[in-house]
């Protein structure tokens, strides 16, 4: 089969998966900044704004094992048009109820049902795929992730983020998804079991992988969970708002095949210490910037750019280590690993900004960047890294993903075996 042949069967096979899933994510990037934004505005206090946004990423962490079972009991559409009609019907509760309590159940069942539609979406896509497009399905899943949170960010240019319009508007776009999904021709695959592989032994290869993968989720969940509300207390417009949220997106998408073609070609780890360094400066640079400007996009734009391909970076430096039947194992557990950093995240973000102002909000996602880099300097003086010949293929892995994901990645191996080392 031809080039553009090729491109177009993958198209034409996955278009429907992708469609409800842009909806999905516009959707949820839409809610999660509306919520930050809501929750500020009606004086919920800053910590107690952390923890509503906090939930979402404990209830990310349950559904992808709820989503499991439930697969292997009623398949993928039911169990996809359960959870998106689910997700969309806890949008709406948010404008029924304004409480911190409900805003925070919501929250966590709105991470739930994501997970879980993360897990049917990823099942379907991995079961569509062969060893000739895993890499361009895994690439396009990425970018339509991100892209489409961006695109969310769009609405808030709305001058009806105070009222319940933007609230619906998110309610509609998920319950869009379930149309192109419902009338795919599509099989559903079967429901499979992830495999697991133990931490103990993926700290023994690699811990690298797992702390990079722990501090990566903990400055995305300070910068996604209090970014909108960071913005709007620096009193930025609402479109300012938006674009300030989308700017980080935009980098992530732009640089995170840069940044992965360049790990193959030099030591991963020195790499991974580079961007790791420009998280670090990025946010402290910000300190002096006035919030909304020119200069304050761009460096948003910066600090997305590297914030997301490092924890790709993380999971393709543990792959370097690990052999080919232990990747999708170790994969679940960075995942797992990466959410419990989203977890404190906000957390962190909050806690900062109440003791030392709202500017603080950097120094959070600079500290764990920071607590990185110091680990990493100490592991490149102490620890010999792998040649670059024997370094797997970079592959970026969304951020968003759950394990099930992880069976997409190429294994495109320059070496037979595996080292032992981190």
């Amino acid at each position: 089969m031809s080039r553009p042949n090729a491109h177009f069967s993958i198209v034409g096979a996955t278009w429907a998966l992708f469609l409800g899933l842009a909806f999905l994510m516009m959707g949820n990037g839409l809610q999660s900044s509306l919520v930050g934004l809501r929750a500020e505005s009606e004086g919920f206090g800053t910590t107690v704004v952390g923890i509503v946004m906090s939930l979402y990423f404990v209830g990310f962490l349950f559904g992808t094992r709820v989503a499991n079972k439930a697969l292997l009991n009623v398949g993928h559409i039911r169990v996809f048009a359960a959870l998106a009609s689910i997700a969309s019907s806890s949008v709406l509760v948010y404008t029924l109820a304004v409480h911190p309590v409900t805003w925070g159940l919501m929250r966590f069942a709105t991470g739930m049902c994501f997970a879980g539609l993360y897990v049917v979406v990823e099942g379907w896509l991995n079961d569509m795929a062969t060893n000739a497009n895993r890499g361009r399905i895994l690439a396009m899943y990425m970018v339509i992730s991100i892209g489409g949170v961006g695109a969310g960010q769009l609405f808030l240019n709305s001058n009806a983020r105070d009222s319940s319009q933007l609230f619906i508007v998110s309610s509609i776009l998920v319950s869009l998804a379930l149309v192109p999904v419902a009338l795919s021709g599509a099989s559903a695959p079967p429901g499979r079991v992830t495999p697991t592989l133990p931490l103990r032994r993926i700290w023994a290869l690699v811990p690298t992988g797992l702390i990079t993968s722990f501090l990566s989720g903990i400055a995305n969940g300070a910068l996604f969970g209090m970014g909108a509300a960071y913005a709007s207390a620096a009193g930025l417009s609402p479109g300012a708002i938006g674009f300030f949220v989308l700017m980080p997106m935009i980098g992530g998408v732009a640089f995170q095949f840069p940044i992965g073609a360049l790990s193959d070609r030099l030591p991963r780890r020195g790499v991974i210490f580079a961007v790791t360094a420009v998280g670090v400066a990025v946010p402290l640079i910000h300190q002096g910037v006035e919030p909304g400007g020119t200069a304050s996009y761009a460096l948003m734009l910066a600090l997305g750019g590297v914030m997301f391909p490092l924890y790709s970076l993380g999971i393709a430096y543990t792959n370097d280590w690990l052999p080919s039947e232990e990747i999708v194992g170790a994969a679940g557990q960075l995942v797992f690993t990466n959410g419990l950093g989203a977890v404190a995240g906000p957390f962190l973000a909050a806690g900062l900004i109440s003791a030392f102002g709202n500017q603080a909000f950097f120094l959070a996602i600079a500290a764990a960047h920071g607590i990185l880099l110091a680990y990493l300097g100490f592991r490149i003086v102490s620890r010999d890294g792998l040649p670059v010949d024997r370094q797997a293929d970079f592959v970026p892995y969304p951020s968003r993903a759950s394990a099930v994901a992880a069976q997409l990645l190429v294994r495109r191996r320059k070496r037979n075996g595996s080292s032992q080392g981190h």
